[in-house]
């Protein structure tokens, strides 16, 4: 391999913010690493997204005790990916839930997941030791489902695929606030190994219909205000879109995949080079679209094996 992926040279800190973003809901932030989120209800707490490792799990713990001392009763994951979830164990809450289609996926891929990412991403698997294995959701369920934490509701709901595809967004009705994991991120580059191209642009189009008053997005700084929230909405659908299109036009002709990452690079470096972790996330994604433009409709999984070959492949 000429050199390695970009996240494996990046060791530095991050600096981590804890945003109230409504009237009881937290994001926490940590430049264009996992966020996670925070809903207080009546008695207890619920968390959205768990972080990779109960180390890091912990750094959002550490900021909830200074809002609030009210117990953590519900983990809710958005969708399975090993930085999001293995965390969960730190927060020891009774209910951890997930769609079914995501937990589907940790049956299927969990595993090649995790040490993928562990390869992919050493600095977010700090205290990987204290991971007691793959985190498995108590409670799955299909379309929405709505959680009372005392008065307050919280809706759980299945908007279509993006991201992967088991993603699920979290909204607090009476904030008009939503948790959407990584199906929007800002100034953060999407992670689309695992995504559906086709299917990301309607589903952004279904969170932007909520007209939502702040988004905790996957990655990047909270999104306060409806101005910065459909900035960062199609800001998310430029990026899906310029990766995708380039990709299109090069199977169409019966292009290779060293084509299709030069095509992306050209439409995508001008626009979105300095973006967190896009380096990382570009030769993926690429592989993905060239898949799915291909008619490959569930995504292969991803192995440590198969990082390593498809990076040689974009080297060569």
């Amino acid at each position: 391999m000429a050199k390695a992926f970009a996240s494996q040279g990046d060791l530095s800190e991050k600096t981590t913010s804890f945003t109230e973003i409504g009237d009881g809901l937290y994001a926490f932030t940590a430049e264009g690493d996992p966020n996670s989120g925070v809903i207080i209800g009546d008695d207890s707490v619920m968390v959205v997204e768990a972080q990779a490792t109960p180390r890091l799990a912990q750094k959002v713990i550490d900021c909830i005790r200074t809002v609030t001392d009210k117990p953590i009763s519900h983990v809710v994951l958005t969708h399975y990916h090993a930085v999001r979830v293995l965390g969960a164990s730190a927060f020891g809450a009774g209910q951890i839930l997930m769609s079914e289609a995501a937990r589907n996926m940790v049956a299927e891929r969990g595993q090649e997941d995790w040490d993928s990412e562990f390869q992919r991403f050493p600095r977010l698997f700090q205290g990987h030791e204290s991971i007691p294995g793959l985190t498995w959701p108590t409670t799955v369920f299909n379309g929405r489902m709505s959680v009372w934490l005392g008065k307050r509701r919280v809706d759980l709901m299945q908007l279509g695929r993006a991201h992967t595809a088991g993603d699920i967004v979290i909204h607090v009705p009476d904030q008009n606030v939503m948790f959407t994991g990584d199906i929007v991120e800002y100034h953060s580059a999407c992670y689309c190994g695992d995504g559906h191209f086709r299917d990301w642009g309607g589903t952004l189009d279904r969170i932007k219909a909520f007209q939502v008053d702040a988004i905790a997005p996957g990655r990047g700084d909270a999104l306060v205000g409806r101005a910065m929230v459909d900035k960062a909405i199609e800001n998310t659908r430029d990026f899906v879109e310029s990766t995708f299109r380039p990709v299109e036009r090069i199977t169409a002709r019966g292009g290779s995949l060293k084509e299709a990452w030069d095509a992306v690079r050209a439409a995508c470096d001008p626009k979105f080079k300095d973006y967190a972790i896009y380096e990382h996330c570009l030769p993926f994604n690429v592989a993905r679209a060239y898949d799915e433009a291909r008619g490959i409709e569930h995504p292969r999984i991803w192995t440590a094996a198969r990082d390593l070959e498809m990076w040689a492949a974009l080297q060569g």
